[in-house]
């Protein structure tokens, strides 16, 4: 939004309603709200998307610039726009379309990705390109890094392509690849059981589930009914090295605590919330909070 503020004469923005937030479920405005408030602009919180068509009809927008709104857009607001509902997609198109690209790229171990700008029409993340810029993933790039990254560079593309549309509708083609590979990265809505580690998958998996979901929500793992949250770590060896089964702590080295993975391999956990504690190193947690809970038994595995 800053940046259409920046570039263009912005009529009106539109955002989910205040809903209930935090611990103490207080209704708050959503940080798009703030912003645009923040900026003297008209909010519009639309909860019925057709009866509100007449409302942004009467605004006589030229064009709608749409991210991360949440929902689904009916024909009838679709039609409004002379130079079309421009949307920015942090994937490249028509890879990954859907709700989770970010995560589910990493969760892939996808190296690359990328921004499109498109055409909104009545499908999923189907209509016509404007803009796309690919970009590389960064090998320890997490969810939260990546997010903030792509988040910049679509705002950046958001304002070149409704320049394109300064004269007319924007010079647009229409999504070209490989339709099974489409239907392979089509994405879904991510549950708990997403977050949990399986010690049972390779060193790569873990270490990108980790990557996947840092640092929020984080993923899980549990140690004799002992809840930890992970939010940084590394392969260490990817197979071969230990005969320990998968999830037995097999050491701490430096600020790290290792742990056995399938086929050998080990994966060092960097950074981890226990229960109801703040964050800390792997290592810590291995010498401080295991090592008094087990009064000197034998670990048990992580589950």
């Amino acid at each position: 939004m800053q940046a259409c503020v920046r570039a263009h004469d912005v009529v009106g923005v539109v955002t989910q309603p205040d809903r209930p937030a935090g611990r103490g479920q207080r209704t708050r405005p959503t940080p798009v709200k703030e912003a645009a408030l923040a900026h003297n602009l008209r909010v519009l919180e639309p909860v019925a998307l057709k009866a509100f068509a007449a409302d942004a009809r009467a605004l006589a927008p030229d064009a709608f610039a749409v991210a991360s709104y949440g929902r689904i857009l009916p024909a009838e607001l679709l039609a409004i726009p002379p130079r079309g509902a421009f949307n920015v997609h942090p994937s490249l198109l028509p890879l990954y379309r859907g709700s989770t690209p970010l995560q589910s790229a990493l969760l892939d171990g996808a190296r690359e990705t990328g921004v499109t700008i498109f055409l909104m029409d009545a499908g999923m993340d189907t209509g016509a390109i404007v803009v796309q810029e690919r970009t590389p993933i960064g090998a320890d790039e997490d969810y939260g890094a990546l997010h903030d990254r792509l988040a910049a560079r679509g705002a950046a593309l958001l304002v070149e392509a409704l320049a394109l549309a300064s004269g007319g509708r924007a010079p647009a083609h229409a999504q070209a690849g490989d339709d099974a590979e489409a239907a392979r990265t089509l994405t879904r809505p991510l549950t708990k059981d997403d977050q949990r580690l399986r010690w049972s998958e390779t060193p790569r998996r873990i270490v990108d589930r980790v990557r996947a979901f840092a640092p929020q929500p984080g993923a899980r793992t549990t140690i004799g009914g002992y809840h930890l949250k992970c939010l940084r770590a590394r392969v260490v060896e990817e197979r071969g090295v230990v005969t320990s089964a998968p999830g037995t702590v097999v050491g701490t080295m430096g600020d790290e605590l290792h742990v056995a993975a399938a086929g050998g391999g080990i994966v060092a956990l960097q950074r981890v919330v226990p229960q109801d504690k703040g964050a800390m190193s792997g290592a810590d947690f291995g010498r401080t909070i295991l090592v008094r809970w087990c009064h000197g038994q034998a670990y048990p595995r992580f589950d």
